[in-house]
């Protein structure tokens, strides 16, 4: 029965650090696999299609854009440096919807918008107790004592 108490306490340390792991995975496979792969594998092609909306050359913003949508997921998945990580994916998915995309709808840019919150809401959290910043900082602790 403790097992059962556990799986209903809303504030059990095991089932937040479950869900922030969870979250943490999802969204960095999604942006991973669905923006940053592609564009890593069709490098010349992208430079061809890629949005320049601030003029800093074709080359440098898909380099920035890559960054947001490899880099930062790997960082996130691993949970190292995971709050920092979300900054770029965040001003990329912003400036997609904002400036690129102000037309879009909700709809049209509802899979944007879902990344938003997921990655906005890792970058207030952090990353959890199941991430190597975690282990981290319990290995620290426990040191401490």
């Amino acid at each position: 029965m403790p097992r059962l108490k556990t799986l209903l306490d809303p504030q059990s340390p095991a089932l937040i650090a479950s869900g922030l792991l969870f979250m943490r995975v999802m969204a960095a496979v999604l942006l991973f696999s669905i923006h940053g792969l592609p564009k890593l594998l069709d490098w010349s092609g992208e430079l061809q299609r890629i949005e320049d909306p601030f003029g800093l050359g074709a080359p440098l913003t898909l380099g920035l854009a890559v960054f947001a949508e490899v880099a930062c997921p790997v960082l996130l998945v691993l949970g190292v440096a995971a709050r920092l990580a979300c900054l770029p994916v965040l001003g990329v998915l912003l400036v997609a919807l904002v400036v690129v995309h102000p037309d879009w709808s909700l709809e049209q840019g509802q899979f944007a918008w879902l990344l938003v919150a997921l990655y906005g809401g890792l970058a207030l959290t952090g990353p959890g107790m199941y991430s190597v910043a975690g282990w981290a900082w319990q290995n620290q602790a426990a040191q401490r004592t």
